[in-house]
């Protein structure tokens, strides 16, 4: 009878269990809908403060339109899965936003006004082939002045920018008047073509990025003035200025325009040609403003570059050879990045190759705000040392590091000084004529020139593209206006002109829809548009970062990496060190003897080389012991950390449920 009594109170519990978990099923779905916790480190998964308040900001309502062909899009479960992700951050979007952000979902059967609609928009039709229909998956948004703004499709591969994509795309919208950048460049930023692959090259994906946020004015490679529409001059490796243009922006500055420059003692970026390695920078030239730093009380590295052995970049030097750690090119996290200025906050990784670093004079006015800084395990090599270099390698033989944290990239403050103390440059231009008046981007022919055979930007000897211009929009400045100081100027100086170029920060790949994608490994784009939405004050536009890349770097096996690199190349060092002594030995015992005509070793030389070549085994048996310990500390690192992980959690769990259970147990036996 018992028996049968337990029976049939443990099958009402089973049921009773049953239904509540369903109903808890039901009610989570109903309540919890969209709810997400996230649990890493840099909250990756949350909304970041910077977009909270940008949406809390909307003054203007502004209408989304998310169309997902949910029918047709039948099994395809990462597809399915990725549109209810999208569809739950345009959710908490609109909900943070407070009723400003209008959002429909809308499914578009085939042959539907929706479909057509969508069409309209400009989104993209997915062909889906074998797999099904064609669908749509992608984003319209419209503002109250009838401006539209797309994304064509959602891709799956880019789910971690998909916030920064989300709030660009409404930001552009909620402020149609973009902040204005004039873009001074010395290289072609905006594509091209590469003579050695007979291919055009894309734009670069910083200008592309600037492009999506503000309104960018391309500037001739000679200017007589700023044009007073440009808030913040953009200027990139920056040769050969006439001193006109450098008067230009001197005088812009000094006005109390905003600068961002770039500058660099060896910028890979704009070689011609490329070195036929891809580890040296073949004619890579460096850029500098002498003149106006030397102004202001700045000086910078033209001839140097900084070399930093702890944030070193591994390279491939060639197909199937270990890794050569380069100290020229630089991958910088942690503490190399300020965590306090708003530019530079919050980033995890920026990469810089061949840096040049900054220094003020003994009688500066001005100081220099870091934002980008070298380790202490730095040095300064000579930048022709990086010229045609078919090793990376040889930069460490003899690599000492100074001790000293070199500036890569600061932030000017304090008053500036013109550069011109006795007024304008005279013009290099016929006195008839009016500035800004030429219709020719490459500025005036020289008077003894024929026009008919005068080479042109675009007919470059050296096969580079020519450099970002659009046709001249000049001002003629005022007569007798003349600047000669500023209080507090407001000028980011950047030791680098490489951390702009694509192979730096982003791997450019084909997307599931065929589209051609960008996928970032470092946070240089995020630096720039940081930076420009500083100097423009658009502090917004800083808010909106893209959580596209967080760098989580293992450290010790870093650590351990960096003592092997250097055992390595010390026992090499050797080897070639008793290569050398064993040649030298030969050809001393070669030219001591008699019959020097003889083709055939004497016993003292095949000695000398049976030496040579124990010490050679004994020598490369030990670099395989120095790679085979590095693999051993990597290997036991990895298994303490799985013993860890796997382990040490759930015993301490086990151990605490172990421990309260007791305390019950005792507090029952506990007479009260």
């Amino acid at each position: 009878m018992e028996s049968s009594q337990r029976q049939r109170t443990a099958s009402a519990t089973l049921a009773l269990l049953a239904v509540a978990f369903v109903a808890a099923v039901m009610a989570s779905n109903t309540l919890l809908s969209g709810l997400r916790i996230d649990l890493t480190e840099n909250r990756l998964y949350t909304l970041s403060p910077g977009t909270e308040a940008f949406l809390q900001g909307l003054e203007e309502p502004i209408n989304l339109y998310f169309f997902f062909s949910d029918d047709a899009a039948g099994d395809i479960q990462f597809l399915r899965g990725y549109a209810t992700r999208v569809r739950e951050m345009l959710e908490e979007f609109s909900a943070v936003a407070g009723g400003r952000l209008n959002l429909r979902v809308i499914d578009p059967p085939p042959f539907s006004e929706e479909e057509d609609r969508a069409a309209q928009f400009g989104l993209q039709n997915i062909n889906l082939g074998t797999l099904g229909d064609s669908l749509y998956f992608g984003l319209a948004a419209t503002n109250a002045v009838g401006d539209e703004a797309i994304i064509e499709v959602f891709d799956p591969t880019e789910e971690a920018s998909l916030e920064y994509d989300l709030a660009g795309l409404i930001y552009s919208l909620a402020n149609p008047d973009k902040p204005v950048v004039g873009l001074l460049s010395g290289v072609s930023m905006s594509g091209g073509f590469d003579p050695q692959t007979q291919q055009p090259t894309p734009p670069w994906f910083t200008n592309q990025q600037a492009q999506q946020l503000f309104d960018m004015r391309n500037l001739p490679a000679s200017i007589a003035a700023v044009d007073d529409e440009i808030g913040t001059l953009w200027v990139v490796h920056p040769t050969d200025l006439d001193d006109q243009t450098v008067y230009a922006i001197d005088q812009f500055i000094l006005g109390g325009g905003r600068a961002l420059i770039f500058v660099d003692p060896v910028a890979e970026a704009a070689t011609a040609p490329p070195d036929p390695t891809g580890l040296g920078f073949g004619g890579a030239s460096g850029s500098s403003l002498p003149s106006l730093f030397a102004a202001w009380g700045v000086r910078f590295s033209a001839d140097q570059v900084v070399a930093d052995n702890f944030n070193a970049l591994s390279v491939n030097t060639e197909f199937g050879a270990r890794p050569v750690r380069h100290v020229g090119l630089l991958g910088l996290t942690g503490d190399s990045i300020d965590s306090d200025d708003v530019v530079s906050a919050g980033l995890g990784s920026v990469n810089l190759g061949t840096a040049g670093h900054f220094t003020l004079a003994e009688d500066a006015s001005v100081s220099l705000v870091p934002l980008l800084r070298s380790s202490t395990e730095s040095a300064l090599l000579e930048a022709g040392r990086f010229q045609f270099l078919p090793d990376p390698g040889e930069l460490l033989d003899d690599f000492s590091a100074t001790g000293e944290s070199f500036i890569l990239a600061a932030r000017l403050e304090g008053p500036l000084t013109t550069a011109f103390p006795d007024g304008p440059p005279p013009a290099d231009v016929d006195p008839d004529e009016p500035l800004g008046a030429a219709a020719d981007p490459d500025g005036p022919l020289p008077a003894d020139a024929d026009p008919e055979t005068s080479p042109s930007a675009d007919a470059d000897p050296a096969g580079s593209p020519p450099a970002d211009t659009d046709p001249p929009n000049l001002v003629e400045p005022p007569e007798g206006d003349h600047l000669t100081s500023i209080e507090r100027g407001n000028v980011i100086l950047v030791g680098d002109v490489d951390i702009l170029s694509d192979r730096l920060w982003i791997q450019r790949q084909r997307s599931v829809f065929g589209q051609q994608l960008a996928t970032a490994f470092a946070n240089n784009g995020d630096f720039v548009t940081n930076a420009l939405a500083n100097l423009s004050g658009s502090t917004d536009l800083i808010g909106l970062k893209s959580r596209q890349t967080y760098s989580r770097p293992f450290d010790t096996v870093e650590a351990l990496q960096r003592e092997a690199d250097a055992r390595f190349r010390e026992t090499e060092q050797q080897l070639q060190a008793e290569l050398a002594e064993t040649e030298r030995r030969l050809v001393e015992l070669q030219s001591a003897r008699d019959d020097t005509s003889s083709l055939l070793m004497s016993p003292e030389q095949e000695a000398e080389l049976r030496r040579f070549q124990d010490e050679q085994l004994r020598i490369r048996q030990e670099l395989r012991t120095v790679q085979r310990n590095l693999d051993s500390s990597i290997e036991r690192l990895g298994i303490t950390l799985k013993v860890i992980n796997i382990g040490a959690v759930p015993l301490a769990l086990t151990v605490l449920a172990l421990l309260v259970v007791w305390l019950k147990r005792t507090r029952r036996r506990t007479p009260a």
